[in-house]
């Protein structure tokens, strides 16, 4: 099983990261993708990755909640870690469009997720879109590509039915499932069959959105066992096939994650 979107560099996680990665692997989690954030939190993700070989896979991008008036240098120097990183880039992420707390710099992340998204065709990466309150934004950008438009996976996704489709047919491209789908009043669980287990990958975005029974707690990658548990009930497939095709579907996305 892949965790394939956590934070565990991030510092909720210094007391006990050693812990939290054994307990990941006695729960069968096998690889973890970790989304950069920022140019500062590049060297904690450095580290992780150097910490747990081959176990924890970096990505480098500009969350979109960390776009700011500087965004284009900021760009710049992340662009230079590609070539001085000794480490494998699994994807471009995260990056997107964020509109739910703040518009102000609305066109700018726009620019920076076009920016960005080239990077990926240019590296031949696939991209991990974080999208709130602003899909119409990102498709308008994808829609500046042409037939080469990078593959990618639309990350903690809660839209609609018809998001999936507005999404889908624009490309071949996976949906991030985390604990949210496991809440009470989440209507995540509806769009499980309409994406499909194919199209489906597993997350935990921890240290938030812990599933239940842990909600409310921090969230860690040995928690994605829950949410695999829960996608198998609602679409009537046992555990196993789950665990498999979604772990499929991750290396497929991310095929510089090795075998």
């Amino acid at each position: 099983m892949i965790d394939s979107h956590s934070h565990i560099y991030c510092e909720e996680f210094d007391a006990d990261r050693d812990l939290a990665i054994e307990r990941a692997r006695a729960a069968g989690i096998t690889d973890i993708v970790m989304p950069n954030e920022s140019l500062e939190s590049v060297p904690r993700l450095v580290d992780a990755c150097r910490r747990y070989p081959g176990y924890v896979h970096l990505t480098l991008g500009l969350h979109p909640e960390e776009v700011r008036a500087d965004f284009r240098s900021q760009l710049d120097a992340m662009r230079h870690l590609f070539d001085t990183i000794s480490l494998p880039v699994v994807a471009i992420g995260e990056i997107g469009v964020d509109l739910y707390w703040d518009k102000t710099y609305r066109d700018e992340q726009l620019e920076a997720l076009d920016t960005q998204l080239h990077w990926c065709r240019e590296r031949d990466l696939p991209f991990i879109i974080h999208c709130r309150e602003a899909l119409d934004e990102i498709l308008w950008v994808l829609d500046n590509f042409d037939d080469t438009l990078p593959r990618g996976v639309f990350h903690s996704f809660t839209g609609s039915v018809d998001d999936v489709e507005r999404i889908r047919c624009r490309g071949d491209f996976y949906f991030g499932v985390n604990g949210i789908v496991t809440f009470k009043k989440s209507d995540v669980k509806q769009l499980l069959p309409v994406v499909g287990i194919d199209r489906l990958l597993l997350e935990t975005d921890s240290p938030y959105l812990a599933p239940v029974p842990h909600r409310g707690k921090r969230n860690e990658s040995a928690f994605v066992t829950h949410v695999a548990a829960f996608v198998a009930a609602e679409l009537n497939l046992p555990l196993d096939q789950v665990d498999a095709r979604t772990t499929a579907n991750a290396r497929k996305l991310f095929s510089a994650i090795r075998l």
